[in-house]
């Protein structure tokens, strides 16, 4: 159970039924996740939700690799409902079930596609160490050129931030669904998951 009162169809004052309509006819269709919380502030909420569409819908990265960056930042900080919603998002884009499951479990996965490997070494080492070793960064720059690091780098931020919505707030998951990601090792008062470091050598197109 949330820790707060979501507003509904039904309570949602003008601004607040503006910001609903506008999220449930664009991309996501629906309203569900930290757009919940969010929406007590209208503002807030109009805002979170444009940037939120175009990190998600907009970058210049391939699908696959985007909703790859959200994938581990989900993992790392152990949020139900982000994983829920964008491991099926991600294997629809392409990215093998086999390495969903790997990062899932937290395992080293077996990538044989080097952008994938790139991408997820990325937002594993923005992730664990607030910044990204030189030569993983030159990949991502090579191929994605300057727009796409930065896109991908903000991907990685914006998606924090609506896991520790989600994970704050307690915000349950949509239609009763059972969590998917095992309980979390704790590190003091911070539950982060200990995603398996990966080497890019060898990993070549």
């Amino acid at each position: 159970m949330s820790r707060i009162p979501f507003p509904t169809v039904e309570t949602m004052n003008e601004a607040q039924r503006a910001v609903y309509d506008d999220i449930v006819s664009g991309p996501r269709g629906r309203l569900v996740g930290p757009l919940r919380a969010v929406l007590h502030n209208p503002e807030l909420a109009q805002r979170w939700q444009k940037l939120g569409e175009m990190l998600r819908f907009g970058t210049s990265l391939p699908p696959r690799l985007n909703e790859l960056a959200i994938l581990v930042t989900a993992r790392h900080w152990n949020s139900q409902i982000e994983w829920f919603i964008h491991e099926q998002a991600a294997l629809s884009a392409g990215l093998p079930q086999a390495i969903a499951d790997e990062i899932k479990n937290c395992e080293a996965p077996g990538f044989t596609d080097p952008q994938d490997a790139a991408v997820y070494e990325f937002a594993r080492q923005l992730l664990a160490h607030g910044t990204v070793a030189p030569p993983v960064y030159e990949r991502i720059r090579s191929w994605f050129d300057v727009t796409g690091v930065v896109e991908l780098t903000a991907v990685v931020g914006y998606y924090t931030m609506v896991s520790m919505t989600l994970n704050a707030h307690e915000i349950p998951l949509p239609d009763g669904a059972a969590n998917p990601l095992v309980p979390p090792q704790r590190d003091g008062m911070q539950a982060v998951s200990k995603l398996a470091a990966i080497s890019l050598e060898g990993i070549t197109a």
